[in-house]
């Protein structure tokens, strides 16, 4: 082969996701897996990469002139790396993010090797199934309060919404222009033709874009990986106990296994090796918004400091429960109820709200009152909503999806209105959504084995959002 590579042994709790999977769903166990871990809880919040017994990567011979720009470079990172004895790196992305073997710890390790006297502390951002959206929502409270050195912004797989890739630039500046950033850009299936072209896929240019605007380094993890599946050393998407003969890079088309993990962080490191030449130490200037619509002034905020909730709400901890605690990384208290009608409220002035709450299978669904008012809503795509003035629109936010069969996980939901001041109540609908219909015909086993625990409408509240400024009353 003409590349080699440090295969690292999967990990224990790999193994162990896999066998839960494996006893819940019986042979589509390969594909399940992959939603269940894509759709998972937080991993802890702070990471060491010397903790991790697997070796540090050895970046291969490729060169490709496009693969990373240095533009401007992480020259305050580095030269506290070359005179302090502790940095702080923050990862802020998606379900690759928050992998522990698909990129992070590979390249938190590789830093590590060439600063062997400083201690490294990452923090582990990642949000599994969410955009730029969520990200600017919750960049200050999972990233900015740790004051980080360098923040790496991955999420070219989950819509790359360039509006919010913006909002989280403009924050970080915004709250300390000495730290510097570097955006990421992993691929799917499909698109590593678009390199071997000679082109860059059209989402990947927009947030591209952002960072020449911005002076950013960026990288593109994914070209060595498409050169390879070119040559035909490697298969994008397959079975590696089937395929011997060439590099599997993930069994989904999404989510690296630990050899396209290496891949990607093989890049990493080839970009960081003439990243760390620049030690020059700058203060980052904020220019004029490219977007005008950016996430520039997106918030997440704890419910009880700016809502009123009514009888029938609990506040729970996440910690030490079975089904919940997955999430304590990420809420530290939660506002639960289950009551038809138990409501929550709070004013905003701006343009959009929003909730970030947990899935499961007593969840159900969200009436919205605006401005004293029920409101029907559009549904824009599976996430967001906006208030239908002109048009009939659907009367429930349905917190219960087909990810939600006897599993927990983290969602979000956002709902776009007019400018302005704003109360907003949000109460527990009392029409259970079609759970059956939902899942469809393959995944009833459960449901219909255990159908009290699926009829029933109850929230779990973590975190409220915001694109605004809150009202104090």
């Amino acid at each position: 082969m003409r590349y080699s590579y440090r295969i690292l042994k999967i990990g224990a709790a790999f193994c162990s996701i896999l066998l839960f999977t494996r006893l819940s769903y019986g042979q589509n166990a390969a594909q399940q897996y992959l939603i269940a871990a894509s759709q998972a809880g937080a991993r802890p919040l702070y990471f060491y990469p010397e903790a991790f017994e697997s070796q540090v990567i050895q970046p291969s011979g490729f060169s490709n002139p496009n693969e990373f720009k240095v533009r401007d470079g992480l020259p305050n990172f580095f030269r506290k790396m070359k005179s302090d004895k502790h940095v702080t790196i923050g990862y802020l992305g998606g379900s690759i993010t928050r992998a522990d073997n698909q990129y992070r710890v590979q390249s938190a390790k590789f830093i590590q090797s060439l600063f062997p006297g400083v201690k490294i502390t990452g923090i582990n951002a990642g949000v599994s199934g969410t955009g730029t959206d969520l990200g600017a929502c919750r960049l200050y409270d999972q990233v900015l309060k740790y004051n980080p050195d360098l923040i790496f912004v991955e999420f070219a797989v989950n819509g790359a919404f360039a509006e919010g890739m913006e909002g989280i630039i403009r924050q970080i500046w915004k709250f300390n222009p000495k730290i510097d950033i570097c955006l990421i850009y992993t691929i799917t299936d499909g698109l590593g033709k678009i390199y071997v072209e000679g082109n860059v896929p059209q989402h990947i240019a927009k947030l591209d874009q952002l960072a020449e605007h911005y002076a950013i380094p960026s990288i593109h993890l994914g070209m060595e990986a498409a050169f390879l599946e070119k040559q035909e050393e490697l298969l994008w998407k397959g079975d590696p106990d089937i395929v011997k003969d060439k590099i599997i890079f993930s069994t989904d088309g999404v989510h690296p296994l630990e050899a396209g993990g290496n891949l990607y962080a093989g890049a990493i490191a080839r970009s960081i090796l003439q990243l760390k030449k620049n030690i020059k130490p700058v203060v980052h200037r904020i220019p004029k918004s490219l977007l005008p619509d950016n996430w520039e002034n997106a918030k997440m905020m704890d419910p009880l400091q700016i809502a009123s909730f009514s009888a029938g709400w609990e506040k729970i901890n996440p910690s030490g429960n079975t089904d919940l605690n997955q999430f304590s990384e990420w809420f530290p208290y939660l506002m639960k109820a289950e009551k038809p009608g138990a409501s929550f409220s709070f004013w905003f002035e701006g343009t959009l709200f929003g909730i970030f709450d947990i899935g499961g299978p007593e969840v159900g669904q969200l009436e919205i009152e605006m401005d004293g008012t029920i409101v029907n809503l559009k549904q824009l795509s599976a996430e967001n909503y906006k208030v239908a003035t002109d048009t009939p629109g659907v009367k429930f936010i349905n917190r219960f999806n087909r990810f939600c069969n006897n599993r927990y996980r983290g969602q979000c939901a956002y709902i776009k209105v007019n400018p302005g001041k704003h109360l907003v109540k949000i109460s527990i609908a009392e029409v259970i959504p079609d759970k059956t219909r939902i899942f469809g015909e393959n995944q009833l086993t459960d449901i219909t084995s255990h159908p009290e625990k699926y009829n029933r409408t109850v929230e779990f509240l973590g975190k409220i959002l915001i694109r605004g400024e809150i009202i104090e009353q």
